[in-house]
């Protein structure tokens, strides 16, 4: 099956992709494009995975730069890719033929570009990395490496929504004690339970950071198992592993 990769025009003309788990090798639990060399999936599978996303990208499987994601709000620079990768969830490069790719199953994968600085970054940013500044340290590690903070786009790749994202109450008065006005970002649920909108709470925070534009694609990871894996719905499911999608950019 041939890949199925998510382009934004935001991102253009760069070579870019969010991966749905569509045209990969692997079987079972992880059927499609598992590219996440942390799951339980075969090794051997999970690199021809990665080596299918790469040649997409028109580069080699050892092109793939990747952090070693924590949901933390650290951001680093890289200029070639490294072994063992840093502990981060951001990134940024100006070097052209990196590749910066990012694994996610619900959180948010944002590919940034400054297309005329040629400079370019990838996040990994849950509620928790998104909450304590992963995309602001992503801006700013570009900005370090030449961009300009008024030509960064920012894309959200697929990410969980919030019809699918059900949090307790104490998750919405960690927010509230951050401000207020991110009461906007919860709708009531059943019970004591709310609704927590992660994207919008995403674009919040970029367009706060005063770049040039921030989009999501509009794709839910958890209410399309055909296409995305998805953390929340494997757990639900009672299944023991998930599949990881891989989101991609290169200068």
């Amino acid at each position: 099956m041939t890949l199925e990769i998510l382009t934004s025009p935001a991102l253009a003309p760069l070579r870019h992709g969010f991966f749905t788990r569509r045209g990969g090798a692997s079987s079972g639990i992880f059927s499609g494009l598992n590219c996440g060399t942390g799951s339980s999936d075969q090794a051997e599978i999970v690199a021809i995975n990665r080596a299918r996303v790469a040649a997409a990208m028109e580069a080699a499987p050892e092109a793939l730069a990747a952090v070693r994601q924590v949901h933390s709000a650290r951001a680093v620079a890289i200029d070639t890719p490294q072994s063992p990768a840093p502990e981060a969830d951001g990134m940024a490069t100006a070097t052209p033929g990196v590749v910066l790719s990012v694994l996610t199953a619900d959180c948010q994968p944002v590919l940034f570009a400054d297309t005329e600085g040629g400079v370019i970054g990838a996040a990994h940013a849950g509620w928790r990395g998104a909450r304590d500044g992963v995309l602001e340290a992503t801006i700013d590690c570009m900005v370090g490496l030449g961009a300009a903070r008024d030509r960064i786009r920012a894309v959200i790749g697929p990410t969980i929504s919030q019809q699918a994202y059900e949090v307790g109450p104490e998750f919405f008065d960690d927010f509230m004690d951050d401000d207020p006005g991110n009461a906007r970002f919860f709708a009531n649920g059943e019970g004591d339970r709310l609704q927590f909108d992660l994207p919008s709470y995403g674009l919040h925070r970029l367009r706060s950071a005063g770049i040039a534009e921030a989009q999501w694609i509009r794709h839910c990871t958890y209410s399309d198992p055909e296409r995305f894996f998805s953390y929340r719905r494997t757990t639900h499911a009672g299944e023991v592993d998930y599949g990881r999608l891989i989101s991609t950019i290169r200068l």
